[in-house]
């Protein structure tokens, strides 16, 4: 599936690739927007699907679950030592439809991007700990993960007790064992938003050797998130994070659902952001609205599109794409949970001079997309 970009965008575009280029010359590779064409390798996927097979006994309810019997999707992705990690989320089958079942996020890893093999236990889940209150019953969903510098891994996931969703972090230098650190806003604004519905972090990455690694701009961490609409936070520690407000005291929307596209419903953030000196990049989900959507795509679907950020200010926005460079095509994409046809992107890793997208298919499955620069030359020096 290719990117499209809108007459709109083409100037745009042009001298952001004019800058690309012309930039920073000591490195051979430098993103730029759009990135892609990201294509979906043959014959290989999904890459994850359920197992009925795994079970586990489970803290929370003390019996032993088939833990992801139902559906295994929304993933995200790192690397470590060489290999890809992919971090999914797995569902059991104690109930019937959409935020009924407990979720868990389990591991799989992979050398080539697709063949996976998967761990034997769920890796962050609801457990008798510090987070029970906000994890039980529903469990940890969506996690987006990130690595910094010096190797420490930080997962975003958002905690189900099935009345609020809380974005939720954890830490770890193995991918396998989680310090929880509970909700992100906990502590901003003396508890003001750690009631508020919350979802979805990207937080924002940079390739330094070759590597996708958290970075600070402006001395801070920072992170888009939403679901519906996207807002920005900051954070001196990558635990306690600051939701940024505008002069009326209320999160200040950073983007927002546009009427007449594919992004009518909802703009959710997918995997983390990418940092480039001539702009950010923000790859997100957008939901086409039944009532004002894009009559190209079908209702309610769930698509890939991309937004540009400002280098030096990540609020500021710039521009997006008028049209998703990724939707809905294959049959495990419109079939499983949610038949309107999903591909929710939300794990994305730099990985052998490649880019590999990891996404959700219609909340049942895992598969990838593949962008090799190698392969357009607008994005070599």
């Amino acid at each position: 599936m290719k990117a499209y970009v809108s007459k709109t965008l083409l100037f745009t575009v042009l001298v952001f690739l004019f800058l690309s280029c012309n930039s920073n010359k000591t490195t051979a590779y430098i993103p730029t927007f759009p990135l892609g064409e990201f294509i979906r390798p043959e014959g290989v996927n999904p890459v994850l699907a359920p197992d009925s097979t795994s079970s586990f006994l489970c803290p929370m309810n003390q019996t032993v679950v088939r833990w992801e019997e139902s559906d295994a999707f929304n993933p995200g992705a790192v690397v470590k030592d060489g290999k890809i990690y992919v971090l999914y989320r797995a569902e059991d089958n104690s109930a019937v439809g959409i935020g009924t079942r407990v979720s868990r996020v389990a591991l799989a890893e992979t050398e080539d991007g697709y063949t996976m093999r998967k761990f034997d236990a769920p890796i962050v889940y609801p457990a008798d700990d510090s987070n029970k209150q906000y994890e039980w019953p529903g469990g940890c969903e969506d996690p987006r993960v990130a690595v910094t510098e010096d190797g420490t891994f930080v997962i975003f996931y958002t905690s189900w007790d099935r009345k609020v969703a809380r974005l939720c972090v954890a830490t770890s230098t193995d991918l396998v064992n989680w310090d929880k650190h509970g909700p992100v806003f906990a502590n901003a604004y003396e508890g003001r938003f750690l009631d508020t519905w919350s979802k979805a972090s990207s937080i924002l990455t940079t390739i330094k050797d070759d590597k996708l690694v958290i970075k600070k701009i402006n001395g801070q961490y920072f992170m888009y998130w939403g679901e519906y609409i996207i807002y920005g936070a900051t954070s001196d520690d990558l635990v306690n994070w600051t939701p940024i407000l505008n002069s009326d005291n209320e999160l200040k929307v950073l983007m927002a659902p546009r009427e007449g596209y594919f992004d009518s419903d909802l703009t959710e953030c997918g995997p983390p952001a990418i940092y480039t000196d001539n702009g950010i990049i923000l790859l997100y989900n957008g939901k086409n609205s039944a009532r004002n959507g894009d009559p190209k795509y079908v209702t309610n679907a769930y698509c890939a599109g991309q937004a540009l950020f400002d280098a030096n200010d990540p609020t500021a926005y710039i521009t997006r794409l008028d049209d998703p460079f990724l939707i809905p095509e294959a049959d495990f994409e419109k079939s499983g949970q949610y038949p309107a046809g999903t591909v929710f992107i939300e794990g994305l890793v730099y990985h052998q001079k490649k880019w590999f997208l990891y996404y959700g298919c219609a909340d049942s499955r895992v598969a990838v997309a593949i962008f090799d620069p190698a392969k357009n030359k607008k994005n070599i020096n």
